[in-house]
């Protein structure tokens, strides 16, 4: 005998520690790229454009891993 509200169908739910880790590691890894692209390049901007490209990147995943937003299904 299954517990009342079993049969409900929810989603499960994420840890939010691997959301905060996929925004905290694109933030680092393409910052790091961007300041080797710096230290390559002779300039100081493409640092801020990896960081800001690994936090888009990092949140998109986290949106993707845990489907955040709601699918729209089409009527058959």
């Amino acid at each position: 005998m299954s517990s009342p509200g079993a049969e409900r169908d929810e989603a499960p739910r994420g840890d939010p520690w691997h959301a905060f880790g996929y925004i905290v590691a694109g933030v680092f890894f393409y910052g790091f790229l961007g300041w080797l692209a710096d230290q390559w390049l002779g300039t100081s901007f493409v640092v801020a454009l990896g960081i800001l490209a690994g936090a888009g990147l990092g949140i998109y995943m986290t949106i993707a891993r845990f489907d955040a937003l709601p699918r729209q299904h089409e009527k058959s």
